[in-house]
């Protein structure tokens, strides 16, 4: 009998803390910059990697610890979405709110920001920061200030501020917010002694690109780090201490499939490590076992990330066409593959549209050019995703 409760893996939440494996050089960057903070110099962090790599878990990391070993009040906002400054602007100061509760500190907080700290939720458990709209332009205009005097009735309590923004895709598309943040940081340096606070950004590589483009002396004042994939050992690891908080041993033929086809991308590890957890009914995992789990991970990973990336982008009959001729290849799971190869299995009509098609694909960071293996040679950004369509282009023919 089957008497799982929880697994210990967390599909699209950051890693718990204590199965945080890598990531020790740039962790050490971000705490240098908080620690600097610490004695009043502003700083400014953009954290940015490809998708699914764990910008979001380090960023947790990172708070974790300046909260508990450097008594720095840290915020992790999410800003999926957002496409204005007063909605920007509101979600920070509510996360300083709600960050609050239970505090000692909280009452300079609620005292600070008066009448626009509401009760809310069943039998007021949460509060809410919602200040009408007039207040919310005057909080954007003297944000540097804002913060300044909330540094200042806190200054007993806690040693820096770390504010941490997520989920920049939308903004980093707004002008004003470029021009805001520039401004900002500016104002900061220029008319105050002592700002202990750090502002840690996270995003896509091309975040930066775009936002340089608005303003382009905005990603001069950054420190930029960036996350790549994590190791073969170190993927290795987090699976041996995940799976052993649980009790479940792990074969060398077992781990070798779930590294190969993790990729050194976290996002890809859980779905991989939950799938696996679930599966098992004996708490040991053999090569079949992980077999079926990549499998049952390759198609929630495809169900969240290729399908809205890609079966729903791409309307074009073509495009889908080629995108199925990938997957049924001679070597289907393959994660490389050639544009001549390709071509040739392809209608005139289809041929016309491929470079196209590929472009498109390495836009939406589904491929890449393969340089090892030389011109007009591509591959999926990681090992799950051509199991994915080769699955998806089987239950096409199956239907026809």
């Amino acid at each position: 009998m089957n008497d799982k409760q929880r697994s210990p893996f967390t599909p699209g939440n950051p890693v718990p803390i204590e199965f945080f494996v890598g990531r020790s050089y740039q962790i050490n960057q971000i705490m240098r910059s908080i620690e600097q903070s610490c004695s009043g110099r502003q700083q400014n962090i953009f954290l940015v990697g490809e998708r699914g790599v764990g910008k979001t878990s380090v960023a947790s990391f990172v708070r974790h610890w300046a909260i508990n070993d450097e008594n720095v009040l840290g915020v992790h906002v999410f800003l999926g979405g957002v496409d204005n400054l007063k909605e920007l602007v509101r979600r920070i100061f509510e996360a300083f709110v709600k960050s609050g509760q239970g505090k000692k500190w909280f009452e300079h907080v609620r005292g600070f920001f008066g009448d626009f700290i509401k009760d809310v939720g069943l039998f007021g458990v949460t509060v809410g920061f919602n200040p009408p709209q007039r207040d919310l332009t005057q909080l954007v205009r003297n944000f540097p200030q804002s913060l300044k005097k909330m540094i200042s009735e806190l200054k007993e309590e806690v040693s820096s501020i770390l504010i941490i923004l997520d989920d920049l895709d939308t903004l980093s598309e707004v002008e004003e917010f470029a021009n805001w943040y520039k401004s900002a940081v500016d104002e900061i340096a220029t008319q105050f002694d002592a700002f202990p606070i750090t502002f840690l950004l996270i995003g896509l590589p091309e975040i930066v690109d775009s936002l340089a483009q608005l303003q382009p002396s905005l990603p001069r004042i950054f420190r930029i780090i960036e996350l790549s994939r994590l190791t073969d050992e170190e993927v290795e690891e987090f699976f041996h201490r995940t799976f052993e908080s649980v009790g479940v041993k792990v074969d060398d033929d077992a781990m070798e499939l779930f590294v190969k086809f993790s990729s050194g991308v976290p996002v890809i590890m859980q779905e991989i490590g939950d799938a696996a957890y679930w599966f098992d009914q004996d708490k040991h995992l053999e090569q079949d076992d992980a077999l079926v789990a990549t499998l049952s991970a390759a198609q929630q990973i495809g169900r969240k990330y290729l399908d809205p990336q890609v079966y729903r982008a791409i309307r074009s009959n073509n495009y889908r066409s080629i995108l199925r001729k990938i997957g049924m290849r001679e070597t289907p799971i393959s994660r490389s593959f050639t544009r001549s190869g390709l071509a040739e299995r392809l209608t005139e009509k289809e041929k016309n549209v491929l470079d196209n098609f590929l472009r498109r694909l390495r836009k939406l960071g589904v491929i890449e050019l393969d340089r090892e293996m030389g011109r007009g040679c591509y591959r999926f950004v990681n090992d799950i995703y051509p199991i994915y369509v080769y699955m998806e282009a089987r239950a096409f023919l199956n239907k026809g």
